[in-house]
């Protein structure tokens, strides 16, 4: 159950991004901003790859503590893998180079807003979800 409401959760912040990424890409070829644009869209594809990173390793941790509490006492359990947090740094530190490498292109401000962009759809969706409970 909790694992199933997980996963809605993940489909419908994914589905929030790319309505984002669609905007912005309709910012990038209808504006004269097209760097600022490029620099949203480049920081949002790996704020993405990150939310889509941390969803798949939280499952696996997840499915790990569940097996490892089925296991008896004398059984050998699993030992739980970390999240993974220096693979999301690296993503975003490759965002960040490939923005200053070609400034012309990307504008670093924008990419940084863009690698934020999971963290503000994740407290958006978390306060629309909380509205509509209650």
């Amino acid at each position: 159950m909790m694992n199933n409401e997980y996963n809605q959760i993940f489909i419908r912040q994914i589905k929030i991004i790319l309505n984002l990424l669609a905007i912005f890409v309709i910012g990038w070829g209808f504006t004269p901003y097209q760097h600022i644009f490029l620099g949203l869209i480049l920081g949002t594809v790996i704020s993405t790859y990150n939310l889509w990173s941390m969803h798949r390793k939280v499952n696996r941790l997840g499915q790990t503590i569940i097996e490892n509490a089925k296991k008896q006492p004398h059984e050998k359990k699993k030992k739980v893998k970390s999240l993974g947090s220096l693979n999301r740094l690296a993503a975003a530190a490759l965002a960040v180079v490939i923005a200053t490498r070609y400034p012309e292109t990307f504008h670093l401000l924008s990419v940084i807003i863009g690698l934020m962009t999971y963290h503000f759809v994740i407290m958006i969706d978390f306060l629309f979800q909380s509205i509509r409970k209650n």
